[in-house]
This record gives C-alpha cells, structure tokens and sequence, in this order.
C-alpha cells in the first residue's frame, strides 16, 4: 500500500516554490503531485517542470480539470487571504473530504501553531497557520501561558524588506489582525498585540522577533525552563529558530503599576523574549526567516496529518 499522501501546492510564487523543494527533499509521507499557479512562465512553474512534478498556469480551475485531481489529498494555499477564500469554495465542492492547509491570513479554519494545537487540530478539513510572525512568536506566549496566566501579550516581528513579496505586503492588516487573534486564542493571552515592521537595511537582515508577556506573578525560573523547552521544540523542524539572548524578567509592583494603552494598568511578571529565525536557504535566501517558518510549519502539520490518516489506514505501524 501506499504510504504518501498527494499533495498540490497552489501559489508558485516564494513561499509556494519554498514548499516545493522542501517536500521533495524532506517530506516522509507526502508525495509532490501538482504544483498550480496563474502566470505560465514563474519561477515556480518552472522549477516544479524541471523536477517532474505536474503543472497547471489556470488556478484552482485548472487543477480541478486534472486527472491527478482525483487522488489528491491535500491542497497548500500560498496565495492571499482573498484567494484562499475563492479557492477553498472551489476546492470543497470539488472534493468535500480534501485537506487544506492554509499559508494564508484567511483564518477560515482553526489556527494552527504545530508545537502548540496540532494534537487537537488533526481531524480539521482546513487549518490556517497564521503567519510568520505567530509561528515564531506564538510559541514564546503559550510557553509562558502554561506555568501562568497572562493578561496581555505584544509581539513584533522585523523581517527583511525583500523577503515581503506581494501577498504579504497586501494583507498587512490581515496579518496584523490574525496574529492578534491567535495570541489569544492559541498562545493564551487575555489580550494580544502584534506589529509587523519591514526592514529595508542591506544587506538585508535575517528575521528577528521581540515578545513581552504580562503574567500573573510566577517564579522566573519556572517561565524559563518553559520557554527554553518550547525553543527546542520548534527547532525540531525549523532549525533556524533560536533565542537571540536570555530571557528577561521584570516584576512590575503594585505601587508603580505599568500602564498599558487602552488596557489599564498592570502588575505582576513582564517576560521578554528576544528571538531570530534564520532560513534553510532550500530557495529563498537565508534571511528570508519569516517564510521559512511558515513552510516548515506547513509541512510539519501536513506530515503529522498524514501520518495519522496512514495510521488509520493500516498503512503504518
């Protein structure tokens, strides 16, 4: 029996391309089957030609109308948050029992940060995985979440300018708003604040992240070992992932409370995580940490999903 899964990628732009090469290189139960895109002459296109794998320049339309459609299981959505919209309705009427795993800020399905919810999240349809920013950041929140509550979480995220493509510059409040979101409904924060800056510097510099927890107040030593622990986690498929310095705490008293825009005021236990992501390089350049993050995470849920569904098959032991 078959122990791969068929997967299309639809979006043959960076990230899509990105994906391409590291289910080929990598992946242990999913099989490369179709790569879909709208210009007929993308580097994607023509990379996945030259690798053997199908392809189509007419959309989501154009991969329905394949013979290899019928033995898809998966679908990735590297597009935008507009398309995927678009897509999934094609996709589900097409195939209402298909996979998709959504690069995309659409969040029409549950989030999903592997390391966090993928354990609850593997019998979903349609799973989102945020962005690049709560991939990497949302981690460090639910690390502090689990030994204490935490009232509000801020995120920044800085990546390189050159490694913000089209569909990223066009859902910069979609980023901003889902990221927000899944702090709270993933990480475990109350409240959660998320900021994207693009940084023009050249050369250009590799991902870096800034994370401040508010928590109840906790023993240090305790929201550390967690953090670290949680570190060593998302290392295990995305090996750039790494905390830029220690951990810094600040105790916030009751007699100086801190005063938080729209939020009131605080006490209690402030974290700072400091973190950078460098990439695989497997197409994109090193630098370009922020889409590295999201394919690997898409590849990560995609592999423990599939792995569950051979499982169910009696395909695996």
């Amino acid at each position: 029996m078959n122990q791969k899964l068929n997967i299309a990628i639809v979006g043959s732009g960076n990230i899509g391309t990105d994906l391409m090469i590291k289910v080929l290189r990598n992946a242990r139960h999913l099989h490369m089957a179709v790569m879909v895109g709208i210009d007929e002459h993308s580097d994607g296109l023509a990379r996945a030609r030259r690798m053997g794998v199908a392809t189509t320049h007419h959309g989501v339309e154009g991969l329905i109308e394949m013979q290899q459609f019928a033995e898809i299981d998966f679908v990735f959505d590297a597009t935008s948050a507009t398309a995927h919209a678009y897509n999934a309705a094609l996709l589900r009427d097409a195939k209402p029992g298909i996979r998709l795993i959504d690069l995309t800020p659409a969040a029409i399905g549950p989030y999903c940060v592997p390391v966090v919810n993928l354990e609850h999240n593997l019998d979903q349809l349609n799973v989102n995985m945020v962005t690049c920013g709560g991939q990497a950041t949302i981690p460090m929140v639910a690390a502090v979440s689990r030994v204490a509550q935490v009232h509000y979480a801020e995120i920044i995220a800085s990546i390189a300018s050159k490694s913000a493509g089209p569909g990223t510059r066009a859902n910069i409040d979609e980023f901003t708003e889902t990221t927000s979101r899944a702090i709270e409904v993933i990480g475990g924060a109350a409240k959660g604040k998320a900021i994207i800056v693009m940084n023009p510097a050249e050369p250009p510099l590799i991902m870096r992240d800034t994370v401040y927890v508010l928590s109840e107040p906790v023993d240090p030593a305790l929201v550390e070992a967690s953090i670290e622990e949680m570190v060593q986690a998302v290392q295990a498929y995305v090996p750039g992932y790494r905390l830029k310095q220690h951990v810094q705490f600040d105790v916030i008293s009751a007699d100086a409370p801190l005063l938080i825009p729209g939020h009131g005021t605080f006490s209690g236990l402030k974290t700072s995580v400091f973190l950078e992501v460098e990439g695989a390089a497997h197409y994109l350049p090193a630098y370009a940490g922020n889409l590295d993050i999201m394919t690997s995470a898409a590849l990560a849920t995609a592999e423990r999903m599939a792995q569950a569904m051979l499982g169910a098959r009696g395909v695996l032991q």
